[in-house]
């Protein structure tokens, strides 16, 4: 019950909330905007069937709205993926209900996508003056929401190490995964620091997606020194290895994509010759067995603490080894990365 002295909220006379109206307001207008661009074509053209099929589409697009039913599946009623209604805002089905024949449209640009995303990672194994970096990249599907990236330079001081996860999956992810891969390799070295790189990096991000989307971020900053700078957008912790010793490293911000005014802090690790970072995603620690139990960070904390002492890439082969004997036969969920920065 509602206490006397406290007002109930006042809804809007549609029984819509201020947001959700606005976010329909949005919509509508962008519908608006490709129905008179659509009129102004079909002045201009000698068939103007296609355009008149389109138009029909529009229309009926902005029923919905109206309807309040606009980005639901047809068939199973649950919401259409917001990265695919962004790049679609005629789409009337989520990606599990495609026809055959948008079935392999969306085979052959998954094909292209992957072809993309190989092309965007970095080497597997790199060095970076003093600094040995080893990744491992394993897509859950045809295309992944991880992002791991290298960034280094001529006009760099130092070399930047990242390792993210967008949220969603399939292609909506792997979609927000190229953005930020963009945006960062556009900021970096434009800014004078890590907190604000991700301020903009976030102010970015959540510009264009309104929100919908967001992603958890870990960044290691190395120069010629064991000093490193070390920032977490509410990634999964960085486990920090000196001296065979495992600690668990702090989310110093909120993911990118969240809140437009978010702010970040940064870390500053001392790192010696042997120790090292390890990045990862969490399709490593939330990977599940066919009792519903998962991986966890103790037990991967555990081996790396006993595998310390091998080479970056053998740690990394333990570790997948591992994970992939922990789930037995139930099938990988995940998109999985894991990085090592080691200090030589």
């Amino acid at each position: 019950m509602t206490p006397t002295n406290e007002r109930p909220a006042v809804a809007s006379t549609t029984g819509r909330t201020p947001l959700i109206q606005q976010k329909e307001d949005s919509i509508r207008a962008r519908l608006h905007e490709r129905r008179a661009r659509l009129d102004e074509a079909l002045a201009r053209t000698n068939d103007p069937a296609r355009l008149e099929a389109l138009l029909c589409e529009i229309d009926s697009a902005l029923e919905r709205v109206e309807a309040g039913t606009y980005g639901v599946c047809e068939i199973c009623k649950d919401s259409i993926e917001p990265r695919y209604l962004g790049l679609d805002p005629l789409v009337r089905f989520c990606l599990s209900h495609l026809n055959p024949e948008q079935q392999r449209a969306m085979e052959r640009d998954l094909e292209l996508a992957y072809k993309i995303q190989v092309g965007l990672l970095p080497k597997q194994q790199l060095r970076l003056g003093e600094w040995e970096v080893t990744h491992h990249y394993e897509p859950a599907g045809m295309v992944s929401g991880d992002y791991c990236d290298v960034i280094t330079g001529e006009n760099l001081q130092e070399s930047f190490l990242l390792v993210g996860d967008a949220s969603g999956k399939g292609v909506s992810a792997s979609l927000l995964m190229s953005q930020m891969h963009a945006i960062f390799r556009t900021l970096i070295g434009t800014l004078p620091g890590l907190p604000d790189l991700f301020a903009r990096a976030n102010r970015l991000l959540t510009e264009t997606t309104g929100s919908a989307s967001f992603a958890t971020l870990v960044c290691a900053a190395v120069n010629g020194t064991g000093r490193v700078r070390l920032i977490n957008a509410g990634h999964c912790p960085p486990l920090v290895v000196r001296r065979g010793h495992v600690e668990e490293g702090e989310s110093t911000g909120l993911p990118l994509g969240l809140f437009y005014s978010a702010e970040y802090d940064c870390r500053y690790v001392e790192l010696e010759a042997g120790d090292f970072l390890l990045f990862y995603t969490d399709g490593l620690t939330e990977a599940r067995n066919p009792r519903e139990e998962q991986y966890g960070v103790e037990r991967l904390k555990s081996l790396v603490c006993r595998s310390a002492s091998l080479a970056p890439r053998d740690i990394i082969e333990t570790i997948v080894r591992d994970v992939t004997s922990f789930r037995e036969t139930s099938p990988r969920q995940d998109d999985l990365t894991i990085m090592i920065i080691r200090r030589m």
